[in-house]
């Protein structure tokens, strides 16, 4: 529920951070256009929802025949409303979610070449498209789209004699040592807690080549798997250089990074405004791999989808179209926020000239991996990754035993929730 607490706070339309619309009035005659998105509490970053207002009327100037009503649901409560509604057959033209394959694979989702037209469907980023796919269609449509990076604390590396952000696994080792010496709480924050630990685990194992996901399933139980939470259970959390991964939440480490308490972790591009809000010196690199060199780079990302219920093609494809056109890009703040593009033209008009802070993590979101959002379990998986993955990693854990649970509980899920 909190995961993106952190993630969402600013709209950055077309280019991966459409948030917050309200409905716009007009005549009954006009083609009605539901659309259904998250709303989101005050947390850290900038607030949210004002840009849609301008896009919601820009539209409707430029295709006066169709009125958009959006109806806000809180973003914990928006995939299970959006179940109910679709199986009590009141489905929107569009709504946010996070998960969209049994749609899909019940055939009440457009697909994206249903909607755009070429030049935009080939503009979204390559990564993106691959990860919104059910059977090598596009149905998931990304909306925000984030990857993190090692941030660090600049003034405690100093104290702590440290010259550069760890490489490998070893140098963040021996970083986390200096930095406990130096008297920081929490040298690593570990976020292993039941918020988002799922993203946390999927960056670590990315970085020790290992994984949860194969083709088509899961595969928690895996060698690497277990040596990689092996390693952080002997070589972080036994030397109390992670403090308490299984009940450090995301909202928790950020709130400590910006307090002092942690001076390394896994975070979003969006602490930057709330570090440079405290005023607090800090720098961010890739995240390290088992071996010198950046990990592979995970992502997170929202999708928009467009059902067939009320059969407004069209209307779905002339919205969707102008919120992911160039022109939108460029009035709308692309790459302003802290939510990266989804585009290749909006990266590109972020990045333009150089000198953009999001520039690192854009260069990473081609290359990133994700969850597997367009598995019917996840929702439930991820949910059995939130409270079990913390025991892996205490001092007395067993993480074979662990992911074994993991990979039980992942394969009943997904046998499951086929239909």
């Amino acid at each position: 529920m909190q995961r993106r607490r952190f993630l969402l706070r600013t709209a950055s339309l077309a280019s991966g951070a459409a948030l917050g619309l309200t409905g716009c009035g007009g005549s009954s005659s006009r083609t009605p256009l539901q659309v259904m998105v998250a709303s989101y509490d005050e947390s850290v970053g900038a607030s949210i929802g004002e840009q849609w207002d301008d896009v919601a009327e820009a539209f409707e100037k430029k295709h006066p025949d169709v009125q958009v009503a959006v109806e806000r649901v809180p973003f914990e409560k928006l995939d299970a409303t959006l179940a109910r509604r679709v199986a009590a057959g009141r489905a929107p033209d569009i709504a946010q979610s996070n998960v969209f394959s049994r749609f899909a694979e019940q055939g009440l989702l457009y697909a994206a070449s249903d909607l755009f037209d070429v030049a935009t469907e080939a503009d979204f980023t390559p990564s993106l498209v691959k990860a919104g796919e059910v059977d090598l269609i596009q149905y998931g449509i990304p909306l925000m789209a984030s990857t993190p990076r090692l941030f660090y604390n600049k003034a405690l590396f100093k104290k702590a004699g440290i010259a550069a952000p760890p490489r490998s696994w070893a140098e963040l080792r021996t970083a986390a040592q200096a930095l406990r010496t130096a008297g920081v709480p929490t040298p690593y924050g570990l976020q292993f807690g039941p918020e988002a630990a799922e993203d946390e685990l999927f960056a670590w194992l990315l970085a020790g080549d290992g994984n949860y996901t194969t083709s088509g399933g899961y595969s928690f139980d895996t060698r690497e798997n277990a040596a990689v939470l092996g390693w952080l259970r002997d070589n972080l959390v036994a030397d109390g250089l992670a403090g308490d991964p299984a009940r450090l939440t995301r909202t928790s480490a950020y709130e400590q990074f910006l307090g002092g308490r942690i001076g390394m972790m896994l975070a979003h591009p969006v602490l930057m405004d709330a570090a440079d809000g405290a005023e607090l010196p800090y720098g961010h690199a890739a995240f390290p791999g088992r071996r010198p060199g950046a990990a592979p780079p995970m992502g997170i990302n929202d999708w928009l989808l467009a059902f067939r219920r009320n059969d407004r093609r069209k209307a779905c494809g002339d919205f969707l179209g102008f919120v992911y056109g160039k022109e939108s890009t460029a009035g709308y703040g692309a790459g302003q926020a802290a939510a990266l593009p989804v585009t290749v033209s909006g990266a590109q008009a972020a990045t333009a000239g150089g000198g953009n802070r999001l520039g690192a993590f854009i260069e990473q979101l081609p290359r990133a991996r994700f969850q597997p959002s367009a598995l019917h379990s996840w929702p439930a998986v991820r949910s059995a990754v939130r409270e079990n993955i913390g025991a892996a990693v205490r001092r007395d854990g067993d993480p074979a035993a662990v992911l074994s649970r993991l990979q039980s509980t992942a394969s009943q899920a997904e046998s499951g929730a086929r239909p």
